[in-house]
Parts: structure tokens; sequence; C-alpha cells
């Protein structure tokens, strides 16, 4: 296994390196300092992971096929993750972006629209006003033509106004856009990263090292790197959140309260986190996630006033019902939406009558009222410490799917990751390896908005992720504890 340990501390050494150059490029906008800082310190980085590695690594026989799938999907990951720092670091090198053949992913940027909206509240302005982002329209009702920032085209606000304490705070370091998506993408990079290893401690040994093992796997995959190229929040709202349970299961309240109330003020969904904490009767912690929450709240008040509190209540019932959200106004997104309530629109392109906003609101308080029964059961359910984090992220697949509208393009990260732990829990065999990156394959199937094809057959080839999705956090929320103990 010094194979392992020895491709360990160099993933460790490339990973923070792609960091600190992303990082310093952000923030002194200078490409020959932010080489310096990052030649600095992988190496020192790729030693201390040497020296004292994350995780160890468990030798036996009967991981040689699983030393093998990580080994591959390491390598893989760390040159698709350099070709993308390279990419973010600078937007005209097209060619090493996720699919540099599609115009629509190349200038597609989730963070154009938190850069616009935070100038925008700390103007004074509406962050929700749609002329921020849209260009005169003949057709209101068409798909939208959306402004530009340098070469991207900016994307809608659709978060609480609370998000934008964080891009704010980024602003002031890096105040040009393009810098501060370098610096947002070494941020994003950064905390998936960290929470993995995290995450993966917490299921005790062997779990653990299969975990990590199994964790390139999350990192190859489209759905990860997509999100990270778009600068979308969702990987890092999925990660705190998971960052926050661990903190509260280590009693660290004030910690875990602070990153679960920024991700609930945040996207609204890690919220039934609270719920299950409630179920369990850990009342420190659901405190806690309140207080930091009215913490954050005020924060915000303080920072842009009252005008972003007041347009988000104005604009929240389209947000929960999915009329603000421009993509129902295409058919080919409508037919990559992975929500559950997207399934009604879905029907709507094969000309089911009265599929429209009413019935997708039906639709999404049923599951969403379903997922918090399941939570609630499996908060009752006596667990191990080491059952914990299914559970947690079971929810927050589950919660995901209860939105409106969730594109296939990154929704695909959190149950990828949830499959490598729940795989991490049996003895590594053929059969179950390769069952594994099947499932992989199956939830990182992905098809660009502006490649022609039929918006219904792209529906029906968007069941299979989205039924593995549905099918994964099932079988992690509802598993029994007793099952996994058998199994290691």
């Amino acid at each position: 296994m010094s194979r392992m340990r020895l491709l360990a501390a160099l993933a460790v050494a490339v990973c923070t390196g792609l960091v600190a150059l992303s990082a310093a490029v952000g923030l002194t906008g200078s490409t020959p300092v932010a080489a310096a800082a990052a030649a600095l310190l992988a190496p020192v980085a790729g030693w201390l992971a040497w020296r004292r590695p994350i995780l160890p690594i468990e030798s036996a026989p009967r991981a040689r096929g699983l030393e093998i799938v990580s080994g591959v999907a390491t390598i893989c990951a760390l040159i698709v993750l350099t070709r993308l720092a390279i990419f973010m670091i600078d937007p005209s090198k097209v060619g090493t972006s996720t699919v540099p053949a599609s115009t629509w992913e190349v200038r597609h940027s989730c963070l154009s629209a938190y850069f616009v909206a935070a100038q925008a509240a700390g103007q004074g302005h509406n962050p929700y006003d749609n002329t921020l982002y849209d260009l005169p329209n003949d057709n209101p009702s068409g798909i939208r033509k959306p402004r530009t920032i340098g070469p991207f085209n900016v994307d809608v606000y659709e978060y609480p106004p609370p998000f934008l304490l964080l891009p704010r705070l980024l602003g002031l370091l890096a105040p040009d856009f393009l810098r501060f998506r370098s610096l947002w993408f070494a941020l994003n990079l950064a905390i998936v990263l960290v929470v993995l290893p995290v995450v993966a401690r917490a299921l005790g040994p062997p779990a653990a090292t299969r975990a990590m093992l199994l964790a390139p796997l999350v990192l190859f995959a489209i759905p990860t790197l997509s999100g990270l190229q778009k600068g979308n929040i969702q990987l890092v709202i999925i990660a705190l959140s998971m960052l926050a349970m661990v903190c509260f299961q280590r009693r660290q309240w004030a910690a875990g309260g602070a990153l679960l109330a920024y991700t609930t003020a945040s996207k609204l969904f890690p919220g039934l986190l609270v719920l299950y904490l409630l179920g369990r009767r850990q009342w420190r912690a659901a405190i806690w996630t309140v207080a930091m929450g009215l913490v954050y709240v005020g924060a915000t008040l303080a920072d842009v006033g009252w005008t972003p509190m007041r347009g988000f209540l104005t604009h929240l019932p389209g947000l929960l019902g999915g009329e603000a959200f421009p993509a129902f106004r295409n058919p080919a997104a409508m037919a990559i939406n992975a929500s559950v309530p997207g399934l009604v629109f879905k029907l709507k392109l094969f000309g089911v009558p009265g599929m429209g906003f009413v019935m997708a609101r039906i639709v999404g308080t049923a599951s969403t009222a379903a997922v918090a029964w399941l939570l609630l059961r499996a908060a009752r359910t006596p667990r191990a410490d080491v059952e914990q984090p299914f559970v947690w992220l079971s929810i927050l697949v589950l919660a995901t799917l209860c939105s409106p509208f969730l594109p296939q393009a990154y929704s695909g990260y959190p149950p990828l990751w949830l499959l490598t732990l729940l795989a991490a829990t049996a003895v590594p065999t053929r059969k179950s390896l390769a069952l594994v990156v099947a499932a992989c394959i199956g939830l990182s199937m992905f098809w660009p908005l502006d490649w022609p094809i039929d918006p219904r057959l792209l529906a029906v080839a968007n069941a299979v992720p989205q039924a593995l999705t549905i099918g994964i956090a099932v079988i992690g929320i509802r598993r029994r504890p007793a099952a996994a103990a058998a199994l290691r």
C-alpha cells in the first residue's frame, strides 16, 4: 500500500497547489506571484501528507480491486482538476474547460449572479430585479436574453439575502469579476476537498479508509466539475451542511450552528436537517443554529439594509412555486430538471394536460411532506454515530429533489458522494466495485443545453440519474443500522 500512500501525498500536493494558485491569482491578480505561492505550498503539503496520512491505508489483499479503481480515479481527477483550474484562472483557455465543445457550458456562470447581486445590494438596489440580469426581451414568456460580464452570461439571482454575506466579503478582496471567479473557485474546491476526509473519518475504520479511496470518483465526475466550473454554491452548501453535522456530533455547538445556519439561510433546503435535529431532541444543536441564523439576518440588515429583504419576501412565492425560474421557459432546461416537481413539466413536454405551476406546487408540497416523514422516522431510529453520515446526506439529497428546479449538471454531486459512503461499508469485491462505477456513470449522464436534441428524448434520458438519485437516497435513509455492522 506504499504506492497508495505516495499517490495520496501527491494528490494532496497537487490539490493544495491548485487551491493556492487560484486563490493567489484572485487576491493579487498576479500569475507569477500565484505560481510562486503554489510552488511553495504544494510540496510542503505533500510532505506533510506523506509523513502523517489523512487516514491510515488499509493493507489487505481483498482491497486490491479498490486500490486499482482508486488509483485510476485519483490520476484522472488530478488531471481534470488541473485543466479546470487553468480555465478558472484564464477564461480564454476554453480548451481546458469541462465541456469545451459546448458554448453554453463555457459561458454559463452561476457565480455571475452572486457577483452582480452582491454589488447591487451594496448599492441599495433590489437584487431580485430581473433588469440586473436580463436584456430587454420582446417576448417575456420566451427564453431569456442574459446580460454579459466579461465573456460570461449573467445568471439570475434566486437565493435569500443572507447568502450575499459571503460574496460581498470576498468581493472586498477581489473586486474584479475574473479575479473574484478565481478566488471563488479556490474556496469551493478547498471546502469540497477538506470536508470529504472529515466526513469519511466519521464512518470509523475500516469504512473511513474505503470512503477516502472511493472519494476520487466523486471529484472526477461531471456533476462535481460542472458545479466547480459554474461556481454554483450547491456543492459548498452540501459540504458545509455535512461539516455542520459532524461538528454537532463532536459537541462543537457554535461551529456547527454557524455552518448549518448559513447554509439554511442561503439555500433553505438544509433546514430539513434542523427538523432532524429536533426529531432527535438535539436541542443545543437546534438552538445554536437558530441563534446563528438570527445573527446572519442581523448582519445582512446591517450590511445592505432592508431593500433586499423586502425584495426577497416579494420574490419568495415565485421561488417556492417555480415561476421565478427562467428555466421553465426553456424546453431543454425543463428536460434536465432533476427535481420531483420538475416531473410535472416533463409530462408537459409530452402534451399531458394540466401540467403547470399549480400541479408542480402540489407535487412539491407532497414530496417535501414525504421527506419530512422519512427523516422523522429516521430520527427516532437508534443509530451509532458511525451510521449518522448516511442519514444526513440522504436528507440533503432528498431535500434538493423537492426544490422546483434542480439542474442535472450538478445535482449528481451529493448522490455520488452518498454512493461512495454506502459502498465503503461493504468489503470491496469485483462485482460491488463494478456496480459502484456503473452507478457513478449513470449519475454523471449529462447533455449541454446548446447541443441539439428533442427535449422529450432528453427528459427520458434524464430519468436514469434521477431514479438512481432517489434510490440511493432512500437506501441511505432507510438502511438498517445492524446491516451495516454485519458488513464490517
